[in-house]
């Protein structure tokens, strides 16, 4: 069902075109020179963020935390790598979550741990950095902190519930 559903929007939309009246190339067009406006708009807030992240990693304050955390938790080192990376990055977070997989296999504790930490919690950094530096908005008042502050919360009722359901 799916694989039919993308032909038959475009589909639709051509027909709606048609029956409108509407130039949909001309159209198509027009909307092809906003949305390269838009990535224009949106790259230095990406490059920003990409650098800011590669920093935070080759300045050793990642490792540093996830040392700090290790003998806290009680939980592998790819667990809490995916807990700090989350807010960071979506795709490092994946990439963490297949390799847990892979480790432990996908129905071990520290497996099922991860998916829900994935699952409650976002990438807070990223989505303010798109988001907010899209539409230009340059003071994010309380929303950067409450953001990593529900970050903490979805991390910690991770922990907490895949304890008490799976531990």
């Amino acid at each position: 069902m799916s694989n039919y559903i993308l032909p038959f929007m475009v589909l639709g939309i051509v027909a709606y075109g048609l029956v409108k009246k509407i130039d949909l190339y001309d159209t198509f067009l027009e909307g092809s020179k906003e949305s390269f406006k838009m990535c224009l708009t949106i790259f230095p807030n990406l490059l920003a963020m990409i650098i800011s992240v590669n920093i935070l990693i080759d300045s050793g304050i990642l490792e540093f935390l996830i040392n700090l955390l290790l003998p806290l938790l009680k939980v592998p080192i790819e667990v809490i790598s995916l807990a700090i990376m989350r807010p960071i990055s979506g795709n490092a977070t994946l990439a963490l979550l297949n390799t847990i997989y892979t480790k432990y296999g996908v129905d071990h504790f520290y497996s099922l741990l991860a998916s829900t930490i994935q699952g409650c919690t976002d990438t807070t950094l990223y989505v303010i950095a798109l988001y907010y530096g899209s539409i230009g908005i340059k003071k994010t008042r309380y929303a950067l902190k409450a953001s990593l502050l529900a970050d903490v919360v979805g991390i910690t009722a991770s922990i907490l519930v895949c304890h008490f359901l799976f531990g």
